[in-house]
C-alpha cells in the first residue's frame, strides 16, 4: 500500500483518515500529544474528538512528525490556520521531493491575509498543493453517509490525485481549478456560520436565518471575485454547499460558538466551553482586515468583527444591519472587477 500523512488527529482529520482506510490506504494520523497518539493506539478510537469513531487497522497514529511524513506520498494537513507556519516547519526537513501537499483547512491568515495554500508555499516551494473542500461534517463522513466534496489546485493533475485519493461510493470528489475561489468560499462561510448560530441563539427564526445566508453569500462573492476568483464558484460545494451546511447544523461549531454568543455567553466563555479551535472567529478578523484593505463592502462581517473582537452587543449588532441605508439587492450582487493584489508566487510555480 501506499503510505499517506494525515497530519492533525482532530475530528475532521481522523474522518479523512478513514475514508483513506477505506481505500485501501496505509495512514500515519500524526498528533501532537504523546498522550493522545497511545490513547488512540491502545482504544483504537479517537475518544477526545470523534468518539466512538473506530480506527481501522491501516490507521497509525503517532505524535512523531518525522515518522508521519517520511516516505509519504500524499500529505493531508487537517490543523487550523494558526497552526499551519508550525507544522510546515517541522515537516519540512522530511518531506519526499514529489510529495503531493493537500489541506483540509479552511481559514484565512490575519495580518498577511494569505489563503493556507499561499501559507504552505512558503515552506514548500517546489511541491505541488492541493485544496480539499466543500460540505462535508466529520461525524458523518466516518460513518459513510454521502458526501460531496471538491478537490482543487492550480494544477489539474494535483486535483486530479485528490480525487482519486480520497473518492468512493459514499464520499464523491468533484475537481474545481479555481483554487483561491475554493479556499475563500471555504474560509469566509464559517463567518456566516457564526452569526447564523447568533440568530438562534436570539431567538429569531427561519426568515433571519435565510436572509443572512444569502446576503452572507453575497459578500463571499464580493470579496471572493476582488481577489480573483470565479464567480460560479460560489455557486458549488465549497460556496453554497459548505455555507449551507455549516449554517443549518449542530455539528458546526462555529455554528454552536455563534448560538452561545447569542445567547449571552462571552467569547472567552465559549473558546473554553468549546475546547476546539472556532476558525470563523480568527477569519472574521482576517476577513474584516481584507475586507478594509479592498474596500469591499461586507456589513456582516464588519458587525461580527465587532461583536467578537470589539464586545458590540449582538442586539445592537442586528439593528444596525437592519437599518442600514436602502439598497437594491443587485447592488449588493455586483462582483467588480478582480483587485490588483500582491504578486503571489503561487501563480508562477512550475513543478
Amino acid at each position: 500500500m501506499s503510505s499517506t500523512a494525515v497530519i492533525g488527529s482532530g475530528s475532521w482529520g481522523t474522518a479523512l483518515a478513514s475514508v483513506l482506510h477505506d481505500n485501501n490506504r496505509e495512514v500515519r494520523l500524526w498528533t501532537r500529544s504523546e498522550d493522545h497518539a497511545e490513547t488512540m493506539k491502545r482504544t483504537r478510537e479517537n475518544p477526545k474528538y470523534l468518539k466512538g469513531a473506530p480506527l481501522g487497522s491501516h490507521i497509525h497514529p503517532t505524535a512523531s512528525i518525522e515518522e508521519a511524513v517520511s516516505g509519504a506520498s500524499h500529505i493531508v494537513l487537517v490543523v487550523p490556520t494558526k497552526a499551519i507556519r508550525d507544522v510546515m516547519e517541522r515537516m519540512r526537513p522530511y518531506l519526499e521531493p514529489d510529495a503531493l501537499l493537500i489541506h483540509a483547512s479552511k481559514g484565512i491568515e490575519p495580518g498577511s491575509h494569505l489563503r493556507i495554500s499561499q501559507i504552505i508555499h512558503e515552506y514548500a516551494p517546489d511541491h505541488m498543493i492541493a485544496c480539499l473542500s466543500g460540505p462535508s461534517h466529520a461525524e458523518e463522513v466516518w460513518q459513510q453517509q454521502p458526501t460531496t466534496v471538491t478537490a482543487s489546485s492550480l494544477h489539474m493533475e494535483a486535483a486530479e490525485a485528490v480525487q482519486d485519493l480520497f473518492m468512493n461510493q459514499a464520499f464523491r470528489v468533484y475537481t474545481n481549478p479555481d483554487l483561491i475561489g475554493v479556499e475563500i468560499g471555504g474560509a469566509l462561510k464559517n463567518i456566516i456560520a457564526i452569526g447564523s448560530g447568533m440568530t438562534h441563539g436570539l431567538g429569531f427564526g427561519d426568515n433571519a436565518r435565510a436572509a443572512l445566508m444569502t446576503r452572507g453569500l453575497a459578500e463571499i462573492s464580493r470579496i471572493g471575485t476582488r481577489m480573483g476568483a470565479d464567480p460560479l464558484t460560489f455557486s458549488g460545494l465549497s460556496g453554497l454547499g459548505d455555507l449551507i451546511v455549516t449554517c443549518t447544523s449542530v455539528h458546526s461549531r462555529n455554528w454552536r460558538a455563534g448560538n452561545m454568543i447569542g445567547k449571552g455567553y462571552s467569547v472567552d466563555a465559549v473558546e473554553s466551553e468549546m475546547g476546539m479551535v472556532v476558525e470563523g472567529m480568527r477569519t472574521t478578523k482576517a476577513a474584516a482586515q481584507l475586507a478594509e484593505k479592498l474596500q469591499v463592502e461586507m456589513p456582516i462581517t464588519e458587525e461580527l468583527h465587532q461583536v467578537l473582537f470589539h464586545r458590540k452587543d449582538v442586539k445592537e449588532a442586528v439593528e444596525a444591519l437592519m437599518g442600514r441605508v436602502k439598497k437594491r439587492e443587485a447592488e449588493g450582487l455586483m462582483l467588480g472587477r478582480p483587485a490588483v493584489m500582491e504578486d503571489d508566487p503561487l501563480d508562477h510555480f512550475e513543478p
